[in-house]
């Protein structure tokens, strides 16, 4: 396993590694009743980190013990113990291990299970992310100057304000025979998944050290709206983020997510200095096979179990990027590989 040297976070918000991961894979939506064959094939893909984007049970209570209980389920998977014995692992939550369904700030056991969550993931006890008023968002720097990722996982249920409906007659006259969801993009131009002290910290990270910034979203970022959860339902938190990039000139930016239960590789380069990239990878149990439109989509998407992957060939003078899924024997789904300078306008 990694080692890893830990900086005080009353000082830093990041866990600094020595050496850049040249693989990191990723996926979401485990449920603990299920069995997790796909942890054999991960396992064999010998990553150095796996990032757990979230939904890594399927909680959805208020009781404690039961939320404990599940995540013990987890825990007690060989194959999760193999990977936990083999890669570094982190975290960031969605709803389900949250506690509730599509819930943000109101779901009244957050602090509960925000503790049950980071004694699960081995959360240090003097971490920010146990004692933050505003969520368990973190940051992890791999590498140091031209090898160097910095993963940055946001927090997008501690603050996230209410959802905005459709009515139930448009959903089910037009919404879904077109196999989308009943949300629609929030009007208020300050309604926010992050809250803002949230992005003032983001807005931080972006900043510091790491010739790669991988944003690990708990929800799709870069996707057309498809009516589920996502950032197009709050359209000025998605727009803030890419005038960020743009005002801060960060270079390689990259975007892993979950949530779906499809898999799908999205692209985007709309009023921006460099494309956009982002690996959707969901479920390593869960499908839903009514896989929403998405123009943002490039190549083929998968509605069967999935991880995902971004490798770096650090060898290379300009290294080589490829971000791709693979299926539950470790086939390849969907695959895309550049120059990692393409990335780098700045």
């Amino acid at each position: 396993m990694m080692r890893l040297l830990v900086i005080s976070t009353l000082l830093f918000s990041a866990v600094l590694c020595a050496k850049a991961p040249s693989r990191i894979l990723f996926g979401s939506c485990s449920h603990q009743d299920k069995d997790m064959a796909i942890f054999n094939s991960i396992i064999k893909d010998n990553p150095e980190v796996f990032i757990f984007l979230g939904d890594n049970i399927y909680g959805d209570t208020q009781d404690m013990t039961v939320l404990g209980n599940k995540y013990q389920k987890l825990g007690a998977k060989p194959g999760f113990k193999k990977l936990k014995e083999q890669a570094e692992l982190i975290a960031i939550w969605d709803d389900h291990d949250f506690g509730a369904n599509d819930a943000g700030k109101e779901y009244p056991m957050k602090e509960a299970s925000r503790a049950l969550m980071l004694d699960f993931w081995q959360e240090p006890e003097y971490s920010l992310r146990r004692t933050r008023e505003d969520g368990i968002y973190t940051s992890y720097l791999y590498g140091e100057g031209q090898q160097s990722i910095r993963v940055i996982l946001p927090d997008l249920r501690w603050n996230r304000d209410a959802l905005s409906h459709v009515s139930p007659e448009e959903y089910s006259s037009e919404r879904k025979p077109k196999k989308m969801g009943p949300y629609k993009a929030n009007s208020n131009t300050n309604a926010s998944m992050l809250g803002e002290k949230q992005w003032l910290w983001l807005e931080q990270e972006l900043q510091k050290p790491g010739r790669i910034k991988v944003i690990g979203s708990s929800v799709q970022l870069l996707a057309d709206f498809t009516g589920w959860e996502s950032w197009a339902n709050f359209p000025a938190d998605r727009q803030r983020l890419f005038k960020l990039i743009k005002q801060h000139k960060v270079n390689a930016v990259v975007l892993i997510s979950g949530d779906t239960h499809w898999g799908e590789v999205s692209y985007y380069d709309q009023d921006l200095d460099y494309p956009l990239w982002e690996v959707t990878s969901s479920g390593l149990t869960e499908e839903w096979k009514n896989v929403s439109p998405n123009k943002n989509r490039i190549g083929q998407f998968t509605n069967n179990v999935n991880y995902g992957t971004l490798n770096v060939n650090w060898q290379k003078q300009d290294p080589i990027i490829t971000l791709g899924l693979y299926d539950e024997v470790g086939d390849v789904v969907n695959e895309h590989r550049f120059r990692l300078s393409l990335l780098e306008p700045y």
